[in-house]
Formats: C-alpha cells, structure tokens, sequence
C-alpha cells in the first residue's frame, strides 16, 4: 500500500511568487558558468556542418535535389541558407512536405534515402533556391566568380550562428537535466540510498533508486495499447515495504517563460497515463529549476502534479525519504 499523500507546494499559492523568483535565479547563475564553453562547443559543432556541407556541394554549385537525396543531412544546414532562415515547420508548410520527414532527413547518419523521395526533396529543395540568402551567399549572385576563402568563411560562420542556436538549446537543455539528476543522486547517495540499473520499477528494494526507467503505460485511459513512459528517477523509501509503488521524479529545467508554459501538458499527460495504469495516488513530482511562473504551477497545481523546488532540495524530506 502507498503511503498518504502530503502536498508539498502545490497548495502553498503563497510562496509561488518568491519561488518563482528564487528559480530564475538559481538558474541564472549556474546558466552565466555554463553557457560559455557550451556555446563554443555548439558553435564548433555547426561550423564543421557548414563547412562539411561547402564541401560537399562545391560550395553550392552542385546542390540540388539529388545531393539532399544522397545526403539529406545537409537539409539542417540548407534551411539556414535562406533569408530568413526556414523552421522546419515553416519549410514544411511552403513545401507541403511532411516536417517528420524533414527532421528524419536532417538527423540521418549521412545514408542516401531511396528514389521515392526524390519528389519531396525537390519540393523542399525548391522553397529553399527561391529562398537563398544571396547577401550571405555572394558568390551565387549572377556574374560572380568563385568565392574567395575570405567569403566563403565569412558565410560560413553567418550561417553557423544561425545553425548552432538551434544545437545550444538542446545542449543547454541535456546538460541541466544531467546535472539536477546528479543533484538528486548526490542528495539520495548521502541519505544511504543505493542507485541500480534496473531497467524495471518492480524490482526495486527498500532503500534503492534507478535513473532513466521505462514505465509501460496505455496509451489512453480506454486504450489497449501499450507505450513506455521513460522516468527520471525512480525511487523506494527505505521505509517503504516491498510492494509499495516507488515514488517517481521528472527533472525539469526551463530557460525561459514561454517553452515551459508551451510544454506544461506534458507533464499532465504523462500524469494521466501513469495514474490510468497505476492508480490515482502514485507520487509523481516535478523537480524544478529555472523560468517557472505562476501560471505554469496553477495548471500543474490543477492536474494534481506536485513539485520540488531545486533551490530548496530539502523538501524532498517531506515525501518520506
């Protein structure tokens, strides 16, 4: 049997408004050391991609339908070749090309895609040549010779900065969900409690925690069908006996106010199909740091989510461990 249910702070509407503030903060301040060195890191990364890309196409002199075919990672970088740059979204709307293909296509591992593509591909390549930035890409305007490495590298960075805005957000995202999961691990390995790697809830022991653990779920509350449902972290009190349900924890970082209020029903979804397969009363808590406002907590607070405050871990106390 589960223990009874305790409300950490999705019931103190008071402290929302200096929580909030508090995060932002806390997040700030690990975001002024970290960023730097990621941002490079992105940087580098996008400008080998350009480059590569140059490469590969004469520096866009042979590019064209069929090079997107034989290496359709190169479409990340042609959407950053246009004025403005192309969302995938966007270039999929103009092309009337589904933008799962297009992501399919630009984090492929550099295999050439079959002949039945070739359509698609045109289409997008189409949207793109129309599109092209040629203020950037100088050496493409009408009677304009080969570029000169001087022009060439100079597009190439432009072109680099517009890429690896896209990378850094991911990275910076990764790297903060890394670094709470630790926090917590560091948290629990100091109280006595014994990470696994199980790869089941089930199998956990009083006293043991597992990070990344797959949930089978439904899919929807009247569904038969199945869907794993990843975990950050997965944890038994040591207090808890054997067939009580484990106490489940999201990390959960935000660098900004609008992705997070966008994302917000993620958390509630995961809620329902975790709540449709495994009961009403599991503990499921969010582990929050970052750009969190009070419209984010009352929708979370409504769904019946509960939270933590990464700035004030000690809370975590109140659920038993």
């Amino acid at each position: 049997m589960n223990r009874v249910l305790k409300s950490i702070n999705n019931m103190a509407t008071g402290q929302w408004e200096s929580d909030c503030a508090a995060s932002v903060d806390y997040y700030n301040a690990w975001f002024m050391d970290f960023v730097p060195p990621s941002f490079r890191a992105a940087r580098e990364q996008a400008l080998k991609k350009v480059k590569a890309a140059f490469q590969f196409t004469k520096n866009l002199q042979l590019f064209d339908a069929e090079t997107l075919r034989a290496r359709p990672e190169v479409l990340a970088v042609a959407r950053k070749l246009t004025c403005p740059p192309l969302a995938r979204d966007r270039l999929s709307g103009l092309s009337e090309v589904s933008s799962t293909f297009i992501k399919r296509c630009e984090e492929s591992d550099g295999q050439a895609l079959p002949e039945k593509y070739r359509s698609s591909l045109q289409a997008v390549f189409d949207v793109i040549t129309k599109m092209l930035d040629k203020d950037i890409l100088t050496w493409l305007s009408p009677n304009s010779r080969s570029p000169s490495l001087l022009s060439k590298n100079r597009a190439a960075i432009v072109i680099a900065d517009r890429l690896c805005g896209a990378l850094a957000d991911p990275i910076l995202r990764n790297a903060q969900e890394k670094r709470q999961l630790k926090v917590l691990s560091d948290w629990l390995v100091k109280r006595g409690y014994q990470p696994t790697t199980l790869l089941s809830h089930k199998r956990l022991k009083p006293g043991q925690y597992a990070v990344h653990v797959n949930m089978p779920c439904r899919l929807t509350e009247h569904s038969d069908r199945m869907v794993n449902v990843s975990v950050d972290l997965v944890i038994l009190p040591k207090s808890a006996t054997i067939d009580e349900f484990p106490i489940l924890i999201e990390a959960k970082p935000a660098g900004d106010f609008t992705n997070v209020n966008k994302r917000r029903k993620e958390e509630a979804k995961k809620m329902e199909q975790r709540r449709g397969q495994y009961g009403r009363d599991i503990r499921y808590l969010l582990f929050l740091c970052g750009y969190f406002d009070a419209q984010y907590l009352g929708y979370d607070a409504s769904e019946g989510i509960d939270w933590i405050w990464e700035h004030r871990i000690s809370d975590i106390e109140e659920v038993g461990l």
